[in-house]
């Protein structure tokens, strides 16, 4: 058969589709190039594999899994109630999760954290980027431009101004740190950034009420942890990538 120039262009058209279609995957999984690219799961969806309660271990909490959600369930009273921390701790990487809050809810994910006895919350030596529902949050949170959500929670406003999705609907975070420097994202859009090697970063600590706790902030490597407080939230899709 002899093969025509329309031939030809519709076979590479089809080619072309295949090969600039997206990969499709699911929550709590990774395309194939971002297998490629170095990326890892640290929840996958199923259990809390990886993960530990704040100077508690492994134990029965208010974190449960369930339908592909890590969600921490603030009204029981059965289990115990701690930051959620993974087993590995971290120095240089790119982390990426998604979120949602219940009504009037505040959580927070803390990096660089150390666990120890003597530290008696993960908050009191990680820095926190603030997860908070602003369209029904206290006044005084949206007020107090340090409180916002993704911002260096209690230090510094957002670098640029921007609200989450609404309670129940996700919003997309990212936290990239290396050498020491630090950078929010929420949605897309650039929220923190810190040098926390510097003396400006020390003396910002100084001022604020994490100067009780002489470990906050000084580390550069450490614990990731979620935050359990007094509402609900839900994460998917937490992966990481080591740079």
């Amino acid at each position: 058969m002899k093969i025509t120039y329309s031939h030809f262009a519709i076979i590479l058209s089809s080619l072309c589709f295949t090969a600039c279609t997206p990969e499709k995957v699911g929550d709590n999984a990774l395309s194939t190039q971002e297998k490629e690219e170095g990326w890892t799961l640290l929840f996958d969806g199923q259990s809390t594999d990886g993960w530990h309660l704040y100077n508690q271990g492994k134990v029965a909490s208010a974190w449960i899994v369930e339908d592909g959600l890590l969600n921490c369930v603030a009204d029981t009273f059965d289990v115990v109630h701690e930051d959620l921390l993974t087993d590995e701790e971290f120095e240089n990487y790119d982390l990426k999760f998604d979120w949602k809050i219940s009504e009037a809810g505040n959580s927070g994910v803390f990096i660089n954290v150390i666990e120890r006895d003597t530290i008696p919350k993960a908050w009191a030596s990680g820095p926190e980027y603030q997860l908070l529902d602003h369209s029904h949050a206290a006044p005084e949170y949206l007020k107090d431009t340090l409180r916002r959500a993704a911002c260096l929670y209690n230090l510094y406003p957002q670098v640029n101004a921007v609200d989450p999705k609404p309670s129940g609907e996700w919003n997309h975070s990212e936290i990239v740190q290396k050498g020491g420097k630090v950078e929010f994202y929420l949605n897309g859009v650039l929220t923190a950034e810190q040098d926390l090697t510097t003396e400006a970063w020390k003396e910002r600590i100084a001022s604020s009420g994490f100067s009780y706790f002489p470990l906050f902030g000084r580390a550069t490597k450490g614990h990731i942890a979620l935050q359990d407080w007094s509402k609900g939230v839900s994460f998917k899709n937490i992966k990481i990538k080591e740079l």
